[in-house]
């Protein structure tokens, strides 16, 4: 009898089994992993436990709507798995004691008291009942009796998070189907509006995608930004999309990494100027001038003057270039004997008496009396070229907060301490100025450290070409500039590392 038993169950399938897990995708992170032991089924990455938990069950959930009934010739799935029925008396095995198992084939489902892993598998209806947790979902056909089928029993599995099934409210016989909603398509991942192919290999490449278009749309709900957080992101992204070019040979996606690397350098460059920080990880510089748009104002003005200066020769120029500093807002403005006379020039009166006569400077009083001012008896003064006209046009854009600045700077770096004590021509104040406005952000002479071009030096300083060799070793005694050379076109060097405070970097790549 025990044979004709055990050869019958020989004969039976071995009942399907499936399970769903929950593990964490990295280490030390919130990000979850869920995976299916269905071969076709992929692998998906949540950012949070709890998001991870819903996606698990409802996957299952998908797989029992889509499952077909238990089988009854199937034998049960559990009895590997130290089954309480399939557990032997002691010395007799397993197989001599198949009666243990009893009832109609069901299709049950059980998960752990933490939420890790969830399974559903084929049995007798006498193991899901010595399954502690268990619940069944399906229930196999019964052999018909006298000519009519006993209906299956289905009712839906009960899960940690305490969502019912689409089947009903448990085991049991449930009210009649109701028709079912159209399934919503699960989203597919996405990142920079390009969709995420399922097949894309390696699955490195597509689990990194997937994850930084979850974190770029993470950053997009924050309330502040993080640009040293946004300028990796855009790091990670244009690494990513090189490997997906080489991938799929996309030309697309290159240059979709171009862009992104752009993004990355314009948001490291925005995050150091916010910071004070140094490109390449360097210590902070505190400039005089913190902020890309005081750079420009800053040039602007120095361009402004080498175009419009009226009279010639460096000490002309280096008094209108501080006299439009003090003015340039309102074409108005208050001076000081001492403003004049801590510049270095030969005669400041009688430069001072030359741009009053030509119309360009007006005093309310005599020169001998601006010279002999004082800060409680400031000398108002007046440059008419730069008052705004009538409709609020004026030379320059900036307003009323940045001229100050402005003016405190160039004031900063033509009277910086080594630097004055040389006691300096006008021409060297000059090509100071000139030098500290025309750099990188590590102090390195020209756009991205290229250099100055000579013709830019020439119109900015008004001495002849052969003048400047003398003026940079000037500034290279005073610990100004080292490493300084000469091309055919080009002055190249790097302003020393107590001068980076005063300088105004170029972006880099601007224009």
């Amino acid at each position: 009898m025990t044979q004709a038993v055990v050869s019958e169950l020989d004969e039976r399938v071995p009942g399907r089994r499936w399970t769903v897990r929950l593990d964490a995708a990295d280490r030390g992170g919130a990000a979850v992993r869920v995976s299916c032991s269905r071969p076709a089924c992929a692998e998906q990455r949540l950012p949070t436990a709890a998001a991870g938990r819903a996606a698990a069950v409802a996957h299952l959930k998908a797989h029992l709507r889509a499952a077909p009934a238990p089988r009854p010739e199937a034998y049960c799935a559990c009895r590997t798995d130290g089954c309480r029925a399939h557990i032997p008396d002691t010395g007799r095995p397993v197989r001599t004691e198949p009666w243990r198992c009893g009832g109609p084939i069901v299709l049950a489902v059980l998960t752990d008291r933490e939420g890790r892993w969830w399974q559903a598998l084929e049995c007798c209806s006498r193991c899901a009942a010595a399954t502690p947790g268990a619940r069944t979902v399906g229930q196999a056909p019964a052999p018909r009796t006298g000519g009519r089928p006993v209906p299956a029993v289905t009712g839906a599995p009960h899960f940690s998070d305490q969502q019912a099934a689409a089947g009903g409210p448990g085991p049991g016989p449930g009210p009649a189907p109701r028709p079912r909603r159209p399934r919503r398509r699960r989203p597919l991942p996405k990142i920079a509006q390009r969709i995420i192919p399922y097949d894309l290999r390696p699955l490195t490449l597509r689990d990194e995608l997937i994850e930084l278009g979850d974190l770029f749309r993470s950053y997009q709900e924050r309330d502040e930004p993080d640009l040293a957080l946004l300028a990796e992101l855009h790091s990670r992204k244009a690494r990513a999309f090189v490997a997906w070019a080489d991938a799929t040979g996309d030309i697309r996606l290159r240059l979709e990494a171009e862009r992104a690397e752009q993004a990355a350098a314009a948001a490291d460059l925005q995050h150091q100027h916010r910071t004070g920080g140094a490109p390449g990880g360097g210590p902070p510089v505190d400039r005089v001038l913190p902020v890309p748009a005081q750079w420009e104002n800053a040039r602007s003005v120095l361009a402004h003057v080498a175009g419009h200066a009226p009279l010639p020769g460096p000490e002309a120029r280096l008094l209108v270039l501080m006299l439009t500093l003090r003015t340039a807002h309102t074409g108005t403005g208050n001076l000081v004997g001492q403003d004049l006379t801590g510049l270095g020039l030969a005669d400041p009166g009688e430069l001072v008496e030359r741009l009053t006569g030509c119309g360009w400077l007006e005093l309310p009083g005599t020169v001998a009396d601006l010279l002999a001012s004082r800060p409680e008896n400031a000398t108002p003064i007046t440059v008419p070229s730069l008052v705004p006209e009538e409709d609020g046009t004026q030379p320059f854009g900036f307003g009323r907060k940045m001229r100050p600045k402005l003016s405190g700077w160039a004031q900063r770096v033509v009277s910086e301490k080594k630097l004055r004590k040389s006691k300096p021509p006008a021409e060297a104040r000059l090509f100071a100025l000139t030098l500290a406005s025309r750099t990188d952000a590590s102090g390195r002479l020209g756009r991205d450290g290229q250099g100055i071009a000579l013709d830019v030096l020439t119109a900015q300083v008004p001495v002849d070409p052969g003048e400047f060799q003398p003026l940079v070793d000037r500034l290279t005694t005073v610990d100004w500039l080292t490493d300084a050379a000469f091309t055919d076109t080009h002055l190249t060097g790097q302003l020393s590392e107590r001068i980076l405070p005063l300088t105004c970097p170029f972006r880099p790549g601007g224009p």
